[in-house]
C-alpha cells in the first residue's frame, strides 16, 4: 500500500514530505468515494426515474382496461343496439346480481339505476357511449372531490344571488308601504 511509497521519501528525503503526502492521499480518498457516491445515485434517480415512468404507464393501462370494462357494462345494457341507453334498460341490467357485484368490482356504487341514470344524462332521456363512460369516470375518484367543490361553489353563487333578491324584494316591500301609506292619506 501507500505506506511502503511514503516510507522511503520520508527517511531519505524529508520528513516534511509527510504532511504534503497525507494531504495528498486525503485529497484521492475523498475524490474516489465522491466518484462512488455519485454513481450510486446516479444509479438511484435513473431507477427512480423508471419507477415514476411505470407508475404513469400502469395507471394508463388500468385507465384504459376500466374504460374497456364499462364498454363492455355498457354494450350489455344497450339491448335495443342504437348505442344508446334509456332509463329502462339500465333499470333492467342493474337489476341482474352479477351486473351488481361487476359493477362493485368497477368501483361503482349503484344502488338506484335512475339516481345514476339521471346523472349521467345530459337531458336527451338517453345516454351515449362516451356520456356513459365519462359519466362514470366522474364518480370516481378525485373528480368525484372536484365535482363536490364546483358543485359547493355554485350554491355559494346561488345563495348570493337569493339574498340579492331577498333585499330587492324588502327594498320594494317598503316603497310599496310608503305608495300605500301616502295614498290612504291623500283619500281622507
Amino acid at each position: 500500500g501507500w505506506p511502503n511509497y511514503a516510507r522511503p521519501v520520508i527517511e531519505k528525503v524529508n520528513w516534511a514530505y509527510t504532511i504534503f503526502f497525507a494531504i495528498y492521499v486525503s485529497i484521492v480518498v475523498f475524490a474516489v468515494t465522491r466518484i462512488v457516491t455519485a454513481l450510486f445515485l446516479s444509479d438511484t434517480l435513473q431507477i427512480a426515474a423508471n419507477d415514476a415512468e411505470m407508475m404513469v404507464h400502469e395507471s394508463m393501462s388500468k385507465r384504459l382496461a376500466y374504460t374497456q370494462k364499462l364498454r363492455e357494462l355498457f354494450e350489455l345494457a344497450d339491448k335495443s343496439d342504437d348505442g344508446l341507453v334509456s332509463l329502462r334498460e339500465l333499470e333492467e341490467v342493474c337489476q341482474i346480481p352479477q351486473v351488481r357485484m361487476y359493477m362493485n368490482a368497477l368501483e361503482l356504487e349503484v344502488n338506484e339505476a335512475e339516481a345514476l341514470f339521471r346523472m349521467l344524462d345530459s337531458g336527451r332521456g338517453q345516454v351515449s357511449l362516451d356520456e356513459f363512460v365519462a359519466g362514470v369516470m366522474r364518480l370516481k375518484g378525485q373528480a368525484r372531490s372536484m365535482d363536490l367543490i364546483e358543485v359547493a361553489r355554485n350554491c355559494e353563487g346561488i345563495l348570493a344571488r337569493c339574498r340579492g333578491m331577498e333585499k330587492t324584494l324588502r327594498q320594494l316591500t317598503c316603497k310599496l308601504n310608503t305608495i300605500s301609506r301616502v295614498g290612504g292619506v291623500l283619500e281622507r
